[in-house]
């Protein structure tokens, strides 16, 4: 019998580093699924779906801790069956000056109205004629079947108008 694990992981980015998880990995008989995996503030940092077999999960993880002599932080969860959330797909796309509280305004919006985030990229780059700091990010989201659009969008319309963003609601 199989199980499922996410494995999370931060440490100094160096090349090898995805090769030295995937071979810990496969040492354990586990399969590749899925994975999120960035350079962040010069370190590297991830999140990677396996599944092994059930008795397999305890070594793992203990190999995988035992990477921590090369700078690397990871932590092994098992997964759970959860319920599947249902809702209409939306994405939005946040663009504008960079300042603090755009994620938070935004989210707790979103979490008034049980919106679950599925997915969010963000970034902090330099605009490309005044060299300003922009704020852009996508979020991909799932909206309860009974939630009222047109307040969800007159709220997010109220944060971009305070907050000097472009916020879209797909």
């Amino acid at each position: 019998m199989e199980t499922s694990y996410i494995i999370t992981f931060i440490g100094d980015d160096r090349p090898g580093l995805v090769e030295e998880l995937s071979r810990t990995i496969e040492n354990n008989r586990g399969n590749w699924h899925e994975s999120r995996l960035s350079q962040l503030g010069g370190k590297f940092a991830g999140l990677i779906l396996v599944s092994l077999p059930m008795d397999n999960g305890p070594t793992l993880e203990a190999e995988l801790k035992a990477l921590s002599a090369s700078g690397l932080s990871v932590r092994v969860t098992a997964t759970s069956e959860t319920a599947t959330r249902h809702g209409k797909a939306i994405t939005l796309t946040l663009i504008g000056p960079d300042r603090l509280g755009i994620v938070k305004e935004v989210s707790h919006a979103l979490a008034q109205r049980e919106v679950n985030v599925i997915e969010m990229d963000s970034q902090v780059e330099s605009a490309a004629m005044s060299s300003e700091l922009l704020f852009r990010a996508r979020i991909d989201a799932l909206v309860p079947e009974n939630t009222d659009m047109d307040s969800l969008q007159d709220s997010l319309d109220e944060i971009a108008n305070h907050m000097t963003l472009d916020i879209e609601l797909d």
